[in-house]
């Protein structure tokens, strides 16, 4: 990494970098990439608590999603309009048109935090950060409710991942070189994390219980959600880094983490039966609709450690 986090996202500027060349790119996106086999899997729904939280724990980031965006009026709406450009970016046959549709769509981003300082969304230490929890989320859901991934293939979706930035078009000056520098950065944003409103906003249904429906009385919905509590917070309050977790003020035990180890261990274990379902129940729209388009079939591929 060339430019340090608090020092370059202070910075505040965005950093667009020249067109490339994709056809002289070494290493490509597509059906033999592990990126396609895994980034638009159904179970990557999972992780959704672990990506938007995780990103939202950077105050800048935060304050951009609070600042330009409708977060606290269409919470659900704002992460459909998030998700299908991104997962285009990797299974569209025109990754680059969507990779700088999804960076345009931050040109305007931009503001202060609590302290003055300002940000823009198209800094690269922010726009890289936004990008390494879709990675992060790739490589741990993928490890812990699907099956076992060797350091090889670590490795090679870290690699693959660069290839995903670059189709953004942002200069990656921030972004780790190596899969074991991307495991440091990890480490060391985690240990950043703060309470941002966004934050506590979005994980408050973790720590009251799912918002009822008018139509039925709220003594009858705590009965009747105390179970759909239950699961919610074993399953996704143990996807989230511990770090997260403390700001965010959401209880773990060791009884609980044994009860999450015990869920995802049984998600491994029927991930082959899970592999046999038709493609678009196993994948979501944007990548069946590259899996069709080329003609590959993900279920034969990678399935066992390299």
């Amino acid at each position: 990494m060339t430019t340090d986090f608090s020092t370059g996202v202070r910075e505040a500027e965005p950093s667009i970098v020249d067109e490339i060349d994709i056809d002289a790119l070494e290493l490509r996106l597509g059906t033999d990439s592990l990126l396609w086999k895994f980034a638009g899997d159904s179970r990557m729904v999972l992780g959704f608590q672990r990506l938007a939280g995780t990103e939202n724990c950077i105050e800048q980031l935060a304050q951009g999603v609070e600042d330009h965006s409708i977060i606290f009026t269409d919470f659900l709406g704002r992460a459909r309009r998030t998700g299908p450009p991104v997962m285009r970016t990797i299974y569209s046959d025109d990754p680059y048109a969507w990779g700088h549709r999804v960076r345009d769509f931050h040109r305007d981003i931009k503001g202060t935090i609590s302290d003055g300082s300002r940000y823009h969304a198209l800094n690269p230490e922010l726009f890289y950060w936004a990008h390494a929890t879709f990675v992060d989320q790739v490589l741990y859901i993928t490890d812990t409710f699907i099956r076992r991934l060797s350091y090889d293939e670590k490795v090679q979706i870290f690699e693959e991942s660069k290839i995903w930035y670059q189709l953004y078009g942002v200069s990656a000056r921030s972004q780790p070189q190596t899969y074991d520098e991307f495991c440091e950065y990890w480490q060391s944003m985690c240990d950043k994390f703060v309470p941002t409103r966004t934050i506590l906003y979005a994980t408050g249904y973790l720590r009251k219980g799912l918002p009822g429906p008018r139509q039925i009385p709220q003594p009858l919905w705590r009965v009747l959600s105390a179970p759909l509590n239950a699961a919610l917070r074993t399953v996704v309050i143990g996807t989230l880094p511990p770090e997260m977790r403390e700001v965010c003020d959401l209880d773990w035990t060791p009884k609980k983490q044994r009860r999450f180890d015990r869920f995802a261990g049984f998600m491994r274990t029927v991930n082959p039966l899970v592999n046999r379902l038709p493609l678009r129940v196993l994948y979501v729209p944007w990548a069946f609709e590259g899996w069709v388009r080329t003609g590959g079939d993900p279920r034969k591929l990678y399935n066992r450690p390299a």
